[in-house]
């Protein structure tokens, strides 16, 4: 749903400067439902924007942050270590693609991406990152100076950091993918030979699969390009895996259907079931530039958020969690195809890996139409995406059954044949 002027409420002193995509007031939540204070229950296929990774309050994560809540809440990892900073880490470098090794945590997307670039800047001493057109890397002023999905993230923010340089990233609806990607290369070539040199490109960051840009994965061949182009000029490689990661996309990361290896790696968002938490992934060579105590912060590595991580990491790897996430992806992207077959539909292309399904309509008005639609008869809840708004995205929660699948394609036909 497209973002909502917001709308003082009287007696209210909550700030109005977050966008609203529905009014629902939430009393509770258990796997892919929400229940609001008025007893109405909803099918939640925005799980949080993509965080609610095991559902509303799995009782795996609900015990974790318990049992930790009860033993301390905040232990200052400046002051000392606590007893859950090192297994997850380990845990994590077990998982972590490539030979990413050693880990930093902190609360947020924004906040780890923007740790990236720092990382990047000690570890090679150059000023300049890439990034690509139609991202999303936050909302701090270096990550909104990296975002261009959209210029109401950036409207009103003027002057931005500088040393931040956008490529072309390929278009999804081009008639010829190869020929595309051959011309977004040529714009990175073009970016290094007159913009900002090799030697003073830190690091090329980017979404393998765009989120608030649309849902697009990244084709295979440009992100080998991008990875091509890193190794031979000694440019860090950074993957944004924010909202890509933990299982969204059928694989733990999404990096691991390209078969590359990044340099550092961010995640956050369903790393720990809807818990503030976010880690950076790199290597240990690569740590060791970075100075001690030039970057850290008060509530990074908290107990609560790295048993709450712990916990999602045992729900997802389980036997079997990974294999539904890829089934109900297929479901998902069969029906929505079906659905497209219609000529009515308005659906340009149904696009995307795993859980992490985009739907790309011809004008951002009649996806804005199918999502209120889907909310206000359907009880479903889902977004729009893009620098259009014409994607409405799926991101149901990873546990997602069969069945709830099979609702949600029924209301989104509903949806359809109501504002065709």
């Amino acid at each position: 749903m497209a973002e909502q002027t917001p709308q003082p409420t009287v007696g209210s002193h909550l700030s109005q400067v977050w966008f609203k995509v529905t009014d629902l007031r939430i009393a509770s939540g258990q796997g892919c439902r929400v229940t609001t204070v008025d007893g109405e229950d909803y099918l939640d296929f925005a799980a949080g924007i993509a965080v609610n990774s095991t559902g509303h309050s799995h009782p795996k994560v609900v015990k974790a942050i318990a049992d930790q809540a009860a033993r301390s809440i905040h232990a200052q990892v400046n002051v000392y270590t606590h007893d859950l900073l090192e297994p997850l880490a380990t845990r994590l470098a077990d998982l972590a693609p490539g030979a990413i090794d050693t880990f930093f945590f902190a609360n947020s997307g924004a906040e780890i991406t923007e740790a990236a670039v720092k990382l990047a800047k000690q570890a090679t001493g150059r000023p300049n990152i890439i990034v690509f057109s139609g991202s999303f890397h936050g909302r701090t002023h270096m990550t909104m100076a990296m975002t261009t999905s959209k210029t109401s993230y950036r409207a009103g923010y003027a002057p931005l950091p500088s040393g931040v340089f956008v490529a072309r990233f390929p278009d999804p609806l081009a008639d010829d993918e190869a020929a595309e990607v051959e011309s977004a290369l040529r714009g990175v070539d073009q970016l290094l030979s007159a913009m900002t040199a090799p030697d003073e490109t830190a690091a090329m960051i980017l979404e393998p699969v765009l989120g608030e840009g649309g849902y697009v994965p990244a084709p295979r061949a440009f992100v080998e390009g991008l990875v091509k182009r890193c190794r031979r000029h000694g440019i860090l490689f950074v993957a944004d895996e924010v909202q890509s990661g933990f299982g969204r996309t059928g694989e733990l990361f999404a990096v691991e259907h390209y078969g590359i290896e990044p340099d550092v790696i961010c995640m956050a968002k369903g790393i720990a079931s809807g818990f503030p938490f976010s880690a950076l992934g790199t290597r240990r060579e690569l740590d060791d530039r970075w100075p001690t105590g030039s970057h850290g912060g008060t509530y990074g590595g908290n107990p609560i958020g790295c048993a709450a991580a712990l916990a999602t990491i045992e729900v997802m790897t389980a036997p079997g969690f990974m294999d539904n996430v890829r089934e109900r992806g297929r479901q998902l992207v069969e029906g929505l195809e079906q659905l497209a077959g219609d000529e009515s539909s308005g659906i340009r292309q149904v696009r995307g890996l795993g859980l992490m399904i985009g739907t790309e309509f011809d004008d951002g008005e009649r996806a804005k139409s199918v999502a209120a639609h889907c909310l206000a008869e359907g009880r479903m809840i889902l977004m729009t995406a893009g620098t259009a708004g014409r994607c409405v995205r799926w991101m149901p929660p990873l546990v997602v059954s069969a069945d709830e699948i099979d609702e949600g394609l029924q209301s989104f036909a509903a949806a359809l044949k109501a504002t065709a």
